[in-house]
């Protein structure tokens, strides 16, 4: 860590406070960060395996006691400037926020953010904290597309009397922009109405095709060059082989490599405008499955923001 590396406040809304990516302290010479995290423990709609809301502090944990150098790039994505940024409330004066109430609390803090020229970036908590995000990109950039990483299709108008549940996450994006799913392995006859044609690619077909194949398909898909993309990850988009502890894991799921090389291209080809990873719900102590995580967070940050490679130290 350089001298002119600081702790202190950043620029950006008054009640924000700071936590430290990785340990490691905030760039702050008078620039925004590059990218903010904002944590979302909110696991009120989630209907089988609960822990979700654990989920970002069990990856900011693992986080904290990783390697940040990435040798595929040779770079250290966290000296760009990453401010983590003080969990979004989810009570009222004791009371619990409502499904609607966290969405709309979540789309004006990305908002916030957005406008200020900075890359937000969720880390749930169950997959309905998505949907106020997709919103907010979508509203400022309305040609909007996005890549959705996931088991499930997640497109049912309403679940348990909300359009803000974890079982809706995705519709609206499905309605008002253009989506494109792959890993998905489950979902429900009346959710097919709102696939958008070709743009699904199922996890059987991911693994009976060849990786460069699918994944060029996919990112063709999500429109022209330079096209603005939001990403949302569900973690169990991932084989429970390699990643099981979430809410509902599915078997045939992808590995490591197909879904890092995927983001990897759709960074390359795109121009991400905000990205989540959602449903880590961690039941162990130093769980491997947050570890994971926890890469890929990195991985994507370094994927979009595009740090200078270091150079290889030399003896003197």
């Amino acid at each position: 860590m350089t001298e002119s590396m600081q702790t202190g406040p950043i620029d950006g809304p008054p009640t924000v406070g700071v936590r430290h990516y990785a340990g490691e302290p905030v760039l702050t010479d008078g620039r925004p960060p590059q990218a903010v995290i904002l944590p979302v423990p909110y696991d009120g709609t989630s209907t089988w395996g609960k822990g979700a809301d654990k989920g970002p502090e069990a990856l900011f944990e693992a986080l904290e006691n990783m390697e940040l150098f990435d040798i595929e790039t040779d770079s250290e994505v966290h000296r760009a400037g990453i401010a983590v940024l003080e969990a979004l409330p989810l009570e009222i004066d004791g009371v619990a926020k409502s499904p609607e109430e966290v969405c709309a609390d979540v789309r004006g803090e990305v908002g916030d953010w957005l406008g200020k020229g900075t890359l937000p970036v969720l880390v749930g908590g169950e997959h309905s904290v998505s949907i106020g995000a997709i919103q907010a990109c979508a509203a400022w950039e309305p040609g909007l597309s996005v890549l959705q990483l996931d088991a499930h299709s997640d497109l049912r108008s309403t679940f348990h009397g909300s359009a803000c549940n974890h079982a809706c996450a995705l519709h609206w994006a499905a309605t008002n922009t253009r989506l494109v799913q792959v890993g998905i392995r489950s979902t429900e006859a009346e959710e097919r109405q709102y696939e958008q044609e070709g743009n699904v690619f199922h996890g059987s077909h991911c693994h009976a095709t060849p990786d460069a194949d699918w994944i060029t398909a996919a990112v063709q898909q999500l429109g022209p060059a330079d096209t603005p993309v939001y990403i949302t990850v569900d973690l169990d988009v991932f084989d429970p082989a390699h990643l099981p502890e979430t809410g509902t894991p599915e078997p045939g799921g992808l590995d490591w490599y197909q879904v890092t090389g995927l983001i990897r291209a759709a960074a390359q080809h795109h121009r991400v405008i905000g990205f989540d990873v959602v449903e880590l719900a961690p039941r162990m102590e130093r769980s491997p499955s947050a570890f994971t995580a926890a890469k890929l967070l990195h991985k994507m940050l370094t994927y979009v923001l595009e740090p200078e490679p270091i150079a290889a130290p030399t003896e003197n």
